[in-house]
């Protein structure tokens, strides 16, 4: 079974990053493990365990992971930016994805209003895409409040029934970001299938 240990940047991350690739290796009916590891703090502390990470696996490479994924918001500093960032880590002795939303994980859940509308029970507009710190923690809280509900964690609550209800497709259409994460892990996936 291919084991996958996933970095995130928090909890919004490892909730919503880790529901996608569950659902995604259900669909394609190949088991993995999960290790999660969020860790708090925001990019840098992802990056400083993540580094960290890579010079201990370095110095113990017995039972590699089969695929590491680091999670981590762009934040409006571009996709670019983060990528070279975390490559530069490296080299690395394992494959690694990079799950990188422009700018915040929250906008994910609110791409496909039809999902949000069959877990909450009122959909969503689609969100444009501006950089603004906490715009999409707000429009996700904001939502969920619209559909009669008090959000207890601003709607994350909701993020593990909301991915599975989605429409990866169309919800990659209408963010570069989370197609070019959803792409790269079904290619992992299908190799693992044979």
């Amino acid at each position: 079974m291919p084991r996958i240990v996933l970095f995130c940047e928090d909890s919004a991350l490892e909730t919503v990053v880790g529901s996608l690739v569950e659902r995604m290796a259900e669909e394609q009916d190949v088991k993995v493990e999960v290790i999660r590891r969020s860790v708090g703090g925001g990019h840098g502390a992802v990056v400083g365990e993540f580094r960290k990470f890579v010079k201990d696996v370095r110095e113990l490479s017995p039972g590699l992971p089969d695929l590491v994924i680091v999670a981590t918001d762009v934040n409006c500093q571009g996709r670019l930016t983060r990528v070279k960032q975390l490559e530069s880590i490296g080299p690395f002795q394992f494959p690694v994805a990079f799950a990188l939303p422009d700018p915040h994980v929250e906008r994910w859940l609110l791409l496909d209003g039809s999902a949000f509308r069959e877990v909450v029970g009122k959909g969503c507009d689609a969100p444009d895409h501006k950089c603004e710190r906490g715009r999409y923690k707000q429009f996700l809280d904001e939502a969920v409040r619209q559909a009669g509900i008090e959000p207890i964690l601003g709607g994350l609550e909701f993020a593990p029934d909301i991915v599975r209800k989605m429409d990866l497709r169309r919800a990659g259409r209408s963010d570069v970001a989370l197609r070019l994460f959803t792409d790269e892990i079904g290619r992992f996936l299908r190799e693992w299938q044979c």
